[in-house]
């Protein structure tokens, strides 16, 4: 039945785009002088999970190398690398220059390193730029006149409160481009695009992609998974086509797989954090904070911990209730974790 599992992936690039053409025309104009030998201003993605901030982009740079191979086109997820050394790293890694690079390697002879690679333009693309915990590498990354920085993150006031003036002043004048939720339509016509590509004809018809579709609410992450887990379902048992009940048991198996990933993703102190949050049932920031700073050897600041929050709230891992001087955290009711194999 699937026939191409690489289009139900999450991080698959499609070669063409489906109801995102004016986002992909505006970064591309955005990146037009690198056809010149020009330095373009730094673009801002912004927009809520599962919205294809990271599949334009990449689809969008796909597109300039082909009219410009001289380009280099760097990959950073900030969710893993979030310091400067890891920032700096990951772009020399991109255009084969960490060789010999250690984790004592001091910080500024990567960024020497860097420098000095400036053959050709470099485009980093930094996704989920706000879990950076040393903006120092944006600050670097501008200084450098063959790097530009395309950043991805979900909300603009929050990214921007966390910069310090420095990395402010220079950012604040990029170009922003900014991603609505898709539509029900929208969204069924991605999931009929990825299944003509990835599944065998007719085995899912247009009334369940629509299903999928609005079960997803605008999240094509979210859609995209209950497709991919349907279809494995299907074919476990052996069928010819995905029935309707199938889908039904597939939408809690996508959400818990994709809860199950996110979790396994946080970082050691985000994970501290939501365990608090899960062993206590709900709890207030003090004493979040209190027993966090118990558990962990060198506890980040409370603005740090926020910006944590902050993004495990952005995916559906926990909720904040109330608001600020009554603000309580919980986890988000999910669907049951056993699900999967049933």
């Amino acid at each position: 039945m699937i026939v191409d599992g690489r289009v139900l992936r999450e991080d698959f690039v499609p070669t063409e785009v489906v109801h995102r053409h004016d986002e992909v025309t505006h970064l591309s104009e955005t990146l037009e002088p690198l056809l010149y030998d020009g330095r373009p201003d730094p673009a801002f993605l912004f927009g809520p999970t599962g919205v294809g901030k990271t599949c334009i982009a990449r689809y969008t740079l796909a597109q300039l190398c082909e009219q410009e191979p001289t380009v280099r086109v760097a990959y950073v997820n900030c969710w893993q690398e979030y310091t400067r050394f890891r920032v700096l790293y990951s772009v020399l890694e991109a255009i084969d220059r960490a060789v010999n690079v250690h984790r004592s390697t001091p910080k500024d002879e990567l960024f020497e390193r860097l420098s000095r690679a400036d053959e050709g333009p470099i485009v980093a693309i930094l996704d989920e730029v706000d879990q950076l915990e040393e903006t120092a590498a944006l600050y670097d990354l501008h200084r450098l006149p063959h790097v530009s920085p395309v950043l991805i993150a979900n909300r603009e006031v929050e990214l921007f409160a966390g910069f310090d003036d420095r990395v402010r002043s220079r950012l604040h004048a990029g170009t922003r481009v900014r991603f609505d939720r898709y539509g029900t339509d929208e969204l069924t016509a991605i999931l009929a695009e990825r299944a003509a590509k990835a599944l065998e004809p007719a085995v899912v018809a247009d009334s369940q992609l629509r299903t999928i579709a609005d079960a997803a609410s605008g999240d094509a992450r979210v859609g995209i998974g209950i497709l991919r887990s349907a279809a494995r379902r299907a074919e476990r048992r052996g069928v010819e086509s995905i029935t309707d009940k199938t889908v039904e048991a597939a939408i809690p198996d996508a959400r818990t797989a994709i809860r199950r990933k996110t979790v396994e993703g946080l970082i050691e102190h985000q994970r501290v954090l939501y365990d608090v949050i899960d062993e206590a049932g709900e709890i207030e920031p003090g004493e979040l904070y209190d027993e966090y700073e118990r558990r962990v050897e060198e506890p980040k600041t409370n603005r740090t911990l926020r910006n944590y929050l902050t993004k495990m709230v952005h995916y559906d891992l926990i909720e904040a209730v109330g608001e600020r001087r009554g603000r309580t955290y919980r986890l988000v009711d999910g669907p049951d974790e056993d699900s999967d194999s049933k």
